[in-house]
């Protein structure tokens, strides 16, 4: 397969970057891979590292394929269906330690920054309106905060109805982002606890899953009333006419990560170079991606857009992969980092951000019994792994496909303080002391604190 390969990939010209033909190639442990995604747009580098050449240039032949939801996908990866997958940074981080399924899954490579939203029902908006603020032009004022959603749950309340919402799995990034969003504005999203693991104890808005795809359609039916998702989902619902996205994810925290790619720790393990191969492959989608100011986002959105991709309307996806978006139809907003692919070192795996999901997880009594600041920093280094990704970043230098200077070889793994200007809530974050961050949210457990029967008890 090897020897194919590199025939193929001497012979066709598959992109129009310098072709790493006279550069040595890995020897691969393995060269066949499966490696499963969600159609969700920030999939697309492995679609870009599929349909521009980059697995084939490394000597990688490579199928990927499209899973039902993210515990079909988590399932494929731990029992080896698939070697590597497009994952919520949650799922590896929540295996390892063994919540829900528990597997060592490590990521050398953080797929994208940003790319949610929070879309509510056209019933829940018209409620909202008397409590969200206006600019001199009519339009709503943003960022809304879910201050203007509390009226509206009491009103639900009142009227005996349950305000319930969507979110795509309970260790995602959109699950922690809706909580955090309520939270800030005085909603309490519910706590887990050992014995219930749906979330919901001492909740005012009640969250259950649903899979990314089936959001819009389950918001019509109104089984839920708003939910939390990535693109092409929010922007679906405008173009139906169903619902209305009242925040995205940057706007709730500025370049905040989300998904990542995950591979066991056993075949990294047992494939490094061929965990190097596909890093280096990745890191070149994501830069093909943000190059040139988004240049080729254009014909991203044609790649996303078939069917055994994402399969939604070219427009759809269009709209926040090409540096819009847009809240009611008409209200088209600039926001050109709504997906970040490499700029702000996207892929580079952070501890931080690790530490973040951890932070959350034990916030809402996932993580059931309060842990020292070492116990985050040892659990997000079993998990990401920097090294391996400053490794391919440097062969793919070494190989003339890379600036050095867009890589932080000098990082220690932490990023700096997110500023409070950049939260939602005007609290900072510091990957460096997740407790002291704990004690600073005002909803949420505490130093000393779990959740037993329906009560939080110290």
């Amino acid at each position: 397969m090897k020897e194919f390969l590199l025939g193929l990939a001497a012979s066709t010209a598959l992109t129009a970057l310098a072709s790493p033909a006279s550069a040595e190639m890995l020897d691969l442990e393995k060269d066949e891979l499966t490696l499963g995604f969600i159609k969700l747009t920030d999939m697309a580098p492995l679609a870009v590292a599929y349909e521009n050449g980059y697995f084939l240039d490394e000597g990688l032949f490579v199928t990927l394929e499209a899973q039902a939801n993210w515990k079909v996908l988590l399932d494929g990866l731990i029992d080896g269906q698939l070697d590597g997958a497009h994952m919520l940074a949650g799922q590896p981080l929540a295996a390892t330690i063994g919540f829900g399924t528990e597997a060592h899954i490590v990521t050398p490579f953080s797929m994208d920054l940003n790319g949610n939203g929070i879309t509510v029902s056209n019933e829940v908006w018209e409620r909202m309106q008397p409590h969200i603020a206006r600019m001199d032009d009519g339009r709503p004022q943003h960022p809304i905060s879910a201050s203007a959603l509390a009226p509206v749950v009491d009103e639900f309340r009142a009227e005996g109805r349950a305000f319930n919402m969507g979110m795509v799995f309970p260790v995602s990034t959109h699950n922690y982002e809706l909580r955090y969003w309520l939270a800030a504005g005085g909603l309490h999203p519910g706590y887990y606890s050992p014995e219930n693991t749906l979330g919901q104890i001492g909740a005012d808005v009640l969250l259950s899953v649903t899979p990314p795809p089936q959001m819009p359609a389950t918001l019509e039916a109104g089984t839920i009333h708003g939910y939390c998702v990535g693109e092409p989902w929010n922007q679906q619902a405008v173009f139906k006419g169903i619902g209305v996205p009242v925040i995205t994810d940057h706007q709730l925290w500025k370049n905040n990560p989300e998904k990542v790619f995950g591979i066991t720790a056993e075949f990294a393990g047992e494939n490094p170079n061929t965990t190097l191969a596909v890093t280096k492959a990745l890191i070149r989608a994501a830069m093909w991606l943000d190059e040139n100011g988004n240049a080729n986002r254009t014909e991203a959105v044609e790649i996303l857009s078939r069917p055994e991709y994402v399969g939604a309307d070219y427009d759809v996806i269009a709209n926040s992969m090409t540096g819009f978006f847009e809240f009611e139809k008409g209200d088209r907003r600039d926001i050109p980092d709504f997906n970040v692919f490499f700029r702000y070192n996207a892929t580079y795996p952070f501890y931080s951000d690790a530490i973040w999901y951890l932070t959350q997880m034990r916030r809402w009594g996932q993580i059931d019994e309060a842990k020292p600041d070492s116990w985050y920093d040892a659990v997000a280094r079993s998990v990401y792994k920097p090294e391996i990704y400053l490794e391919a970043a440097r062969l793919l230098v070494e190989d003339g496909l890379a600036d050095a200077a867009d890589f932080p070889w000098d990082s220690d793994g932490y990023k700096a303080p997110t500023p409070a200007a950049d939260v939602i809530d005007a609290i900072p974050y510091d990957g460096r002391t997740p407790n002291a961050y704990l004690e600073s949210l005002p909803i949420g457990l505490k130093a000393g604190q779990r959740v037993v029967g329906t009560d939080v008890e110290s």
